[in-house]
């Protein structure tokens, strides 16, 4: 019987009463998309195929140092019994041109975004140029291979095992590196220095319990994230995801720059002015929600994920602000109605290395103004209903939810030309007068768009 994926119920995936569909779904699929794989170290690897049976050959060779996502899902309950660390986490991505240079056609895939090519989509996600994107990214990539770990050194190791398979007909035309970044609590946190990586969607019965609360409720069915595997021997068991990747750079010096004037518009003074940079993100920088709080919480769980915007107008967390444009909950703000459907299984990794402490009020002169950001990447079951639309319709949209909200302030790209107007304090109906938006300080430097087939479609080959 096929697998249900739109089923009601989050996966209990080592019940004793999972059929065996399911259980030859998990075994077949990859990891790190219905759980994220501990990545703290990362390299990411864009192969081009010069010959089409060599690359088949080098696909299929790599699934000896794979496993299955039921395989990690085992490895991260052990581990959580007895701290025994798993192995080194392996993914492969396939490009359409990837499809089309090892022989298969990409005619079955239903995505019209991943059939085109993130290179043919610069004009609907409002990207720069190709020939301003990064050399590498230039290129034809055919395949991506991910290595990630908790430590460097198993990565390293892993790394030379899979250079060790290339064919003298490929060829790594680019490689990228990502390392976690961490507060002085040890909170995972982007380069702008706000902890990162909340109010995902959940897929796992026991996750989903561990974060189910009144007012925000995590599950999504695996149809969120899942699709049959087109050209896997049964599709009706074997799935795969897409996957974009997108290199960010971040211009943090830039941004700490539009904080502290608006801190200074707004009159904020003291222990008051980290409230500007929150009504930037919608959280401050050790996680604690606006729509909360007014100041940073201390009170043990400072990334409290249980709430909804229903009942702020934008007095708490302004509807321009990043999380609340990326995810607006439950808002029906500006005719929106339970949206969800558009939510990705995030799985990125920050890039770059810095001398200074991302977290703390250094003076914005201080900061890197390029050379570090985000490799972001994103699991979907629809490129264009998930990721193509968060950056179209939302992030890349001034109108969004409403008229005046201006662009996404962290990922949005465009003219700014909306002027926007903030709560004068936190929880007040007073507005600030028209402020200019914050200038881009994300940049696009280059990406591509994937399809992680199954491990049995990989074994075919």
């Amino acid at each position: 019987m096929p697998v249900d994926l739109s089923n009601g119920k989050p996966l209990a995936w080592d019940s004793a009463k999972l059929d065996a569909d399911t259980k030859a779904m998990l075994d077949n699929l990859q990891p790190n998309i219905l759980q994220a794989h501990v990545r703290e170290s990362m390299t990411l690897l864009l192969v081009h195929f010069g010959d089409g049976p060599d690359g088949r050959r080098f696909l299929r060779s790599l699934v000896p140092l794979m496993k299955s996502a039921r395989k990690h899902l085992e490895e991260v309950r052990d581990f959580n019994r007895t701290k025994k660390s798993g192995t080194p986490y392996v993914g492969v991505g396939i490009s359409k041109i990837g499809y089309l240079k090892v022989g298969h056609s990409p005619t079955p895939f239903t995505d019209n975004a991943f059939k085109s090519g993130m290179k043919r989509r610069k004009d609907t996600l409002s990207d720069p140029a190709v020939d301003a994107w990064e050399k590498h990214y230039q290129e034809e990539i055919h395949a991506i291979v991910l290595i990630g770990d908790a430590t460097p050194e198993p990565v390293a190791a892993t790394r030379e095992r899979v250079l060790a398979l290339l064919p003298k007909t490929a060829k790594i035309v680019g490689e990228e590196k990502g390392e976690g970044l961490r507060d002085a609590q040890g909170r995972g946190i982007e380069h702008f220095g706000y902890v990162d990586g909340r109010s995902q969607p959940l897929f796992l019965a026991d996750q989903v319990a561990a974060e189910s609360g009144t007012n925000w409720n995590p599950f999504f069915p695996l149809s969120h994230v899942l699709v049959p595997d087109p050209l896997a021997p049964h599709p009706s068991r074997h799935f795969g995801s897409y996957l974009v990747l997108r290199k960010l750079e971040q211009n943090v010096r830039a941004f700490r720059e539009a904080e502290e004037a608006l801190a200074d518009a707004l009159g904020l003074k003291g222990d008051d002015r980290p409230l500007a940079g929150a009504m930037l993100v919608g959280r401050f920088r050790n996680g604690t929600p606006l729509r909360l709080h007014g100041k940073p919480s201390s009170e043990g769980h400072p990334v409290q994920n249980d709430f909804s915007y229903r009942d702020d107008p934008g007095a708490k967390c302004p509807v321009g602000a990043h999380i609340r444009k990326a995810n607006p909950r439950d808002s029906r703000d500006g005719g929106l109605e339970r949206a969800l459907g558009v939510m990705m299984a995030r799985r990125g990794q920050t890039y770059g290395g810095r001398a200074d402490r991302p977290w703390d009020d250094a003076p914005a002169t201080t900061r890197p103004a390029g050379g570090v950001g985000l490799l972001f990447m994103a699991f979907n079951s629809s490129l264009q209903s998930q990721f193509e639309f968060t950056q179209q319709t939302w992030a890349d949209n001034p109108d969004f939810p409403a008229g005046g909200t201006g662009h996404d302030p962290v990922i949005g790209q465009g003219k700014r030309d909306v002027k926007v107007r903030y709560p004068k304090a936190w929880d007040s109906a007073k507005l600030s007068a028209p402020q200019r938006q914050v200038p881009q300080t994300v940049t696009m430097k280059g990406g591509e768009y994937f399809f992680m087939p199954s491990l049995a479609y990989l074994k075919s080959l």
